[in-house]
């Protein structure tokens, strides 16, 4: 299924030398094998990218824009092809891959006209004759890495902004969903980009990300991974004092207050919590439910997960997947476990799925959780709604923010007074007032704390891939 892409080098596709195998989370089995890189690869990649740089920038914002408009109607016109594709590697249902896609095809929509708007300023100068001049250029070659949960979605907000910007980009996808970014790849080829503007590698460490973090010719890096590969990353990159901006972990506070309306909260909140089986960093993970509606939320929540129809993604009627691969099977069942024998209770799921293949674990839900379970206190990335109960807003407000992590929060209540308080007191980049919908591309996405820094999205997004100069002329 990857035969007819690879990596992709100064505008062309190779095999590569070396190869590596993906596997099918729905069956266990090999889905195909996929070229890998060796540090060769990754090299040229980057020397194609320093070649392209001076290219990109001589297309101004305006030529940058109609390319990256061409790019979507491409992406628009293999939306079935990127679906399927995003459905074989993740497992997740069809009709959130096909929106995936929509969502990634967005992002160079909005950043192609970002492009025409990268504005400068004039200031008055104190020196006689004389006038500042403010002008923002592309930082230069950017690495962008990211993880495997949205395929689509993370290539698209590094790509769209980076391009945007005049930025030339080596992109490393994780080599668990590589064939979606070999996709939306082709179609900036076919887009009538320099050759070296975009380039792909896949692989181990040692041979693509390791490359890009030593060469000092890589400028800025942007990541969607865990927080202990953000804090390497980090690290690495002080050596070149590169510009970096990332997307870490979540553990999302959901409090429901005592004056919500509870239906509207739980046709919303379930279908959020195992969408693509739990395995989304803004997703809820600790549900703060009221004591007044605490039982009733329950059941509502267990008797809508009970109605999940688990399969495989390509069936229309599957309502959610499997995990992505066998190691966060353990994982998962393992989270459960602990919490169980610390005292919490199994209210519905709760084992891997009975299937004979695949990574499937029922949809679970554990009530009576106490903050210091690895459950709630952790990310669980999974599909657990892990269930408290509080009695006062300075209380639950305290509570959800006793957590290292700030990536997204969220309350359902119907008092706007209330409503402006708690998005006050929560220590979140991004807090849902009665939505979970964060996410689009005319808004800036990202955390605060160990859940990252910079933002993707909105006007903000390209802020991170432009540097600003200033000039004082005097005639």
């Amino acid at each position: 299924m990857y035969h007819n892409f690879g990596l992709f080098i100064g505008g062309a596709w190779t095999s590569g030398t070396a190869s590596a195998e993906v596997v099918s989370p729905v069956t266990g089995k090999l889905l195909a094998e996929v070229p890998v890189a060796r540090i060769g690869d990754t090299r040229a990649a980057l020397d194609a990218a320093a070649a392209a740089l001076p290219l990109l920038r001589a297309m101004g914002g305006f030529g940058r824009a109609d390319a990256l408009h061409r790019a979507a109607d491409e992406m628009i016109r293999r939306a079935d092809e990127a679906a399927r594709m995003i459905c074989l590697e993740t497992g997740k249902p069809i009709a959130q891959a096909a929106r995936e896609w929509v969502l990634a095809c967005d992002q160079f929509r909005w950043y192609a006209e970002e492009a025409r708007r990268i504005y400068g300023r004039i200031i008055d100068s104190r020196v006689p004759g004389g006038r500042f001049e403010v002008t923002r250029e592309a930082v230069g070659i950017t690495g962008a890495f990211t993880a495997w949960n949205f395929p689509a979605a993370l290539p698209a907000r590094k790509l769209a902004p980076a391009l945007a910007a005049g930025c030339p980009v080596v992109l490393r996808p994780s080599s668990q969903t590589p064939g979606v970014a070999m996709v939306m790849v082709d179609c900036l080829r076919a887009a009538g980009l320099p050759d070296g503007a975009v380039n792909l590698v896949i692989g181990a460490t040692g041979d693509t990300y390791a490359p890009i973090m030593a060469d000092a010719r890589v400028r800025k890096v942007s990541l969607t991974g865990s927080t202990r590969i953000g804090q390497q990353m980090i690290r690495d990159a002080a050596d070149t004092v590169k510009k970096v901006s990332m997307e870490l972990g979540g553990n999302a506070p959901l409090i429901v207050y005592d004056d919500a309306d509870l239906e509207a909260a739980l046709d919303v909140a379930v279908p959020t919590k195992f969408a693509n089986c739990g395995q989304v960093c803004v997703t809820p993970d600790r549900f703060f439910i009221h004591d007044s509606l605490h039982d009733a939320f329950v059941q509502g929540f267990v008797a809508r997960a009970a109605r999940i129809r688990l399969g495989d993604g390509l069936d229309p009627a599957t309502g959610m997947g499997p995990l992505i691969n066998a190691g966060r099977l353990a994982e998962i069942e393992a989270i459960v476990q602990d919490a169980v024998a610390a005292g919490a209770t199994l209210a519905h799921g709760g084992r891997r799925a009975d299937r004979n293949q695949g990574f499937f674990f029922e949809p679970t839900v554990l009530t009576g959780v106490s903050d210091d379970m690895r459950v709630f206190a952790e990310e669980n990335f999974g599909p657990i709604a892990a269930i408290t109960r509080f009695r006062d807003e300075d209380e639950v407000l305290a509570r959800a923010n006793a957590s290292e992590m700030g990536l997204s929060a969220y309350a359902f209540t119907r008092s706007p007074d209330r409503a402006r308080r708690t998005v006050a007191a929560l220590k979140a980049g991004m807090v849902g007032i009665n939505s979970f919908a964060m996410a689009a591309s005319e808004a800036p996405f990202g955390g605060t704390n160990h859940s990252g820094m910079g933002r993707e999205g909105g006007s903000e997004g390209i802020g991170d891939y432009l540097d600003t100069k200033l000039a004082q002329i005097v005639f």
